[in-house]
């Protein structure tokens, strides 16, 4: 590989546009020089050996440039990154330059065998790669200081000088993805090949789970209705349907873990190696010495941090809990007046009143819960922590805790403290069914409409200065960098992580709400298709191999709905009636029947293997290939050794 960068030369007449670079109003000539410079350089100068163009506009060279590559630096940064690729015989092996004639597709003319979010991926990888050298500063900036080895554009960006950087979109290949992903309206799969193509792999691996979710929704949509026409009151009816709903949360998570290992063993993610976490941009710190890496980077006491954790952190999460409980006893007094102002007067309005405390008190929970969003990230930036993974996962746990309590607490005190079944099943519909709607505006019609708004008076703008062809990519370039920046499938998996618990957690109270989570889920799919393809700028393209921390967060759910949906069953006045002399019996066979569906969910999880076999085969006989491969290595050193030796 090394040998390879010196044959590669930067010139390219044919050049592609991949990412674009948005440099701040007013920076220093000298910066956007050495910037550019070391974007252009040669690997062995510590460059990225990459392509740049300047955009543009009306003979006007604005702060923005144009980032491609060479074909033949495309192919050895695939290897730098360890992309994985289908082999002629249908083998998946992580492509390597000198053996790229092996690979299914391949030829010295194909420009298409990386697909335009590998190659984007490419270039973000060698753009992040880029590290300061001797360097002590940024040139022109003095304050914006460097050291050997940090990331150049994480310095810029942090600086405020790099304003953005994102992938350009493909008009004509996102022309033909919309048409066959919701340009018009079909029963049949969504265009997941299609999608990670464009979008990459967690994208694609998110709307693969969206899919998978609102098809194994369907039994529970279809077993709900009778259950809901006919047995409304009998609760002996609903045990079936429980225990049904709970191996059925079971087997659905498992099955899931399966597929998701076939889509990302065919995507070539599934083998992929993990890269080495660099320190996340907003790290900081007094420089020290790494001992893994040797580097020079900033360290930071993780006392401190575990201080910041414990002693600020976890007492506003609790002092948010606190206010969210607050918050839910003044819904119940609403609740109480709504019901008494019914009972006065007994019209079709004071009917209506009824529901209008759950309405409201829905749209406050998703008002806390965007409000508290904020404050969590704020926090756990704050906090300090050196690698993204772990900045995620402390932001997760804090954000499902108050999500989870947020819009369940109430339906647990209605369930298990008030014991009042039929303002439990008009809760949960009401929760459900507004938090749906108010989802669905916040996250893609209002973002669509504002979008459509704006490339209205930017196309009229464009339009009258319109001189030549070259502008049209311009014009591109200008919309895109204005649009909203997609920030990750965080939301779209917690609201899908709030609906299973809506669906799973009272399912013996509210059959119907499966129903309701597959209608939504079907409309989700075209609004969420609308929003990656029209509202947002086209986001980098993350290969990843599973759902993550997601996947256990939805097993929680699962355990916990056993224990709440046990509890409900052995509230019931029939089940009630079974132990007329002692209550203790009665909470004992409850205990035992839900350790009982416990231990065959676990047996059932322990059972259905996460992969499928011939997949486990195809890894088990990579994994032997290459320990063949290293023990020949191995041997041809050590006979050149003993060559050297005898001839010493």
């Amino acid at each position: 590989l090394v040998e390879s960068w010196s044959f590669l030369d930067t010139a390219e007449s044919n050049f592609r546009p991949l990412v674009v670079i948005e440099l701040a109003k007013g920076t220093k000539e000298e910066t956007i020089e050495w910037f550019t410079k070391r974007i252009v350089d040669k690997k062995a100068n510590g460059g990225a050996q990459l392509l740049v163009k300047p955009l543009v506009t009306e003979n006007e060279v604005e702060n923005i440039y144009l980032v491609g590559a060479s074909h033949l630096r495309l192919l050895l940064g695939a290897e730098a990154v360890g992309l994985v690729k289908e082999c002629s015989d249908n083998s998946m092996r992580t492509f390597t330059y000198s053996s790229r004639k092996t690979f299914k597709h391949y030829a010295d003319d194909n420009h298409d065998f990386l697909t335009m979010a590998e190659c984007q991926y490419i270039i973000k990888h060698e753009l992040e790669n880029l590290r300061a050298k001797e360097e002590k500063m940024i040139p022109g900036y003095p304050q914006a200081k460097l050291y050997p080895g940090k990331s150049v554009v994480r310095r810029l960006l942090t600086s405020g000088i790099l304003v953005q950087i994102f992938p350009l979109h493909d008009r004509e290949e996102l022309k033909k993805l919309s048409h066959s992903w919701y340009g018009r309206v079909k029963i049949g799969y969504q265009p997941l090949d299609d999608i990670r193509c464009y979008f990459g792999e967690t994208i694609a691996l998110y709307f693969g789970f969206l899919e998978y979710f609102t098809f194994a929704l369907i039994p529970m949509a279809v077993i709900g209705i009778p259950y809901y026409v006919f047995a409304w009151e009998d609760y002996d009816k609903y045990v079936m349907f429980a225990t049904f709903n709970l191996l059925w949360s079971t087997v659905i998570l498992e099955v899931w873990k399966r597929m998701c290992a076939i889509l990302t063993y065919r995507w070539g993610t599934l083998l992929m190696k993990r890269q080495f976490e660099e320190p996340r941009p907003g790290f900081h710190g007094v420089l020290g010495i790494n001992p893994v890496t040797g580097r020079e980077e900033p360290m930071y006491s993780s006392i401190k941090r575990q201080l910041r954790i414990y002693l600020v952190s976890l007492p506003f999460v609790c002092l948010c809990l606190y206010f969210s409980l607050y918050v839910m006893m003044i819904y119940f007094d609403l609740e109480q007046w709504a019901l008494d102002y019914h009972k006065e007067n007994e019209s079709n309005f004071s009917s209506l009143m009824l529901y209008v405390p759950s309405i409201i008190y829905a749209v406050v929970i998703e008002i806390m819960n965007l409000i508290y969003r904020y404050a969590a990230e704020f926090l756990t930036s704050w906090e300090n922590h050196r690698l993204e993974s772990s900045y995620q996962n402390h932001l997760i746990l804090k954000v499902l805790v108050f999500n989870f309590l947020n819009c369940f607490a109430s339906l647990f005190y209605i369930a298990f403290v008030m014991f009042d079944m039929k303002l439990l099943r008009q809760s949960l519909a009401t929760l459900l069914i507004t938090s749906q709607i108010l989802n669905q505006f916040a996250e893609s019609l209002l973002p669509y409409w504002l979008q459509k708004r704006y490339n209205r008076r930017m196309k009229k703008r464009m339009c009258s200065t319109k001189t030549d062809m070259d502008l049209s990519l311009a014009e591109q370039v200008n919309m895109e960098k204005e649009m909203g920046t997609y920030l990750g499938t965080f939301d779209d998996y917690l609201e899908l992580f709030l609906q299973f618990g809506y669906v799973s957690l009272f399912s013996c109270v509210y059959p119907l709400a499966a129903v309701f989570a597959v209608l939504n889920n079907i409309t989700e799919i075209y609004s969420d298709a609308l929003k990656m393809c029209r509202v947002y700028k086209r986001p980098f393209a993350e290969p990843t191999a599973n759902i993550g921390v997601w996947q256990l967060a939805f097993e929680t759910m699962s355990v916990i709905s056993v224990v709440t949906n046990c509890i409900l069953i052995g509230m019931s006045p029939e089940v009630d009636a079974l132990f007329p002399d002692s209550k203790m019996d009665l909470v004992l066979t409850v205990a035992l029947v839900e350790h009982l569906l416990l231990a065959i969910k676990f047996i059932m999880a322990f059972v259905i293997p996460d992969k499928p076999r011939d997949i486990q085969m195809k890894l088990a006989k990579l994994e032997f290939e290459s320990l063949e491969a290293l023990k020949q290595q191995v041997r041809a050193f050590q006979m050149q050794l003993h060559f050297v030796l005898i001839h010493h």
